[in-house]
């Protein structure tokens, strides 16, 4: 049933995502010509249309960025927590299925939605002598790997991965906090989105209060200094990545447990 539902959310979201990234293309294609041929032109109309092109693309880039993490929380708000929720759980699937088809889906349009944007850059850029200068950079890249360590190449590789992960779960927590304010907002009979933006800033605030309550407090206790082993660079900063990383996840845990005690114990649809 979990693979009905995504596929559900796919169609849905697809409809909007989909022409953005068209947009994106074209006005990246636009800008290109734009760049290597308008903006150079003796005619000012010309120069003027060239920057309207390359500031068209500009808004696009943003505008799939935006579009791409509001329309996750819209599609939240509206498919359970609004008339269609009245159907949605009536269906044999659980809360957790629900949060997780939103939450995979949504992590599917934010991976697309960055490797389009640099898609579109390289589009941008694109020309022969582009392509020259990104090979001989390749080249040259590969032959400074070549010289490196095995395990100097190894820490630089796990460096992207952990780097990668952790703003791939931070999009995703940041997500659960969002559904965890509209679900516990809309438990209430009144003033549901209202309450549900003063739930946001309310967790907001709460996290970052806990977070720095508890620093002050190992501060102050002495206990700080016994976490500061002495470690290599490479090892410190493979640590810091790591402890950013559980440290999302605990973020996520957290209001992915908020979201789902609403949706099942309080929810109200009236």
């Amino acid at each position: 049933m979990l693979r009905k539902l995504m596929k559900h959310e796919f169609r849905a979201t697809g409809r909007v995502m989909l022409p953005m990234y068209l947009v994106l293309l074209v006005t990246a294609v636009g800008s290109n010509l734009a760049d290597r041929s308008i903006l150079d032109s003796r005619y000012e109309v010309l120069n003027v249309l060239g920057m309207l092109v390359i500031t068209a693309f500009g808004f696009s880039i943003c505008g799939v960025l935006l579009i791409s993490f509001v329309l996750m929380i819209q599609r939240f708000y509206k498919n359970l927590l609004q008339d269609e929720g009245y159907l949605m759980f009536t269906l044999p699937v659980n809360v957790h299925q629900h949060i997780w088809a939103k939450l995979i889906v949504s992590s599917v349009w934010f991976t697309v939605t960055v490797l389009a944007v640099i898609l579109s850059g390289l589009v941008v850029v694109y020309d022969m002598g582009f392509l020259r200068e990104l090979f001989d950079f390749l080249g040259y890249f590969f032959q400074g790997l070549q010289k490196l360590k095995i395990s100097e190449a190894l820490n630089g590789t796990v460096y992207l991965a952990e780097f990668a992960v952790l703003i791939f779960l931070s999009l995703n927590a940041f997500s659960l906090q969002f559904y965890a304010a509209l679900a516990t907002g809309h438990s209430f009979a009144n003033h549901k989105m209202l309450l549900s933006v003063v739930f946001f800033f309310g967790f907001q605030f709460a996290i970052q209060f806990l977070g720095s309550t508890l620093f002050i407090t190992l501060d102050h206790l002495d206990l700080i200094p016994y976490f500061r082993w002495d470690l290599t660079p490479q090892a410190a900063i493979h640590l810091g990545l790591l402890l950013a990383i559980g440290g999302v996840i605990l973020y996520g845990m957290i209001f992915y447990a908020i979201t789902t005690f609403f949706l099942k114990k309080r929810l109200n649809l009236e």
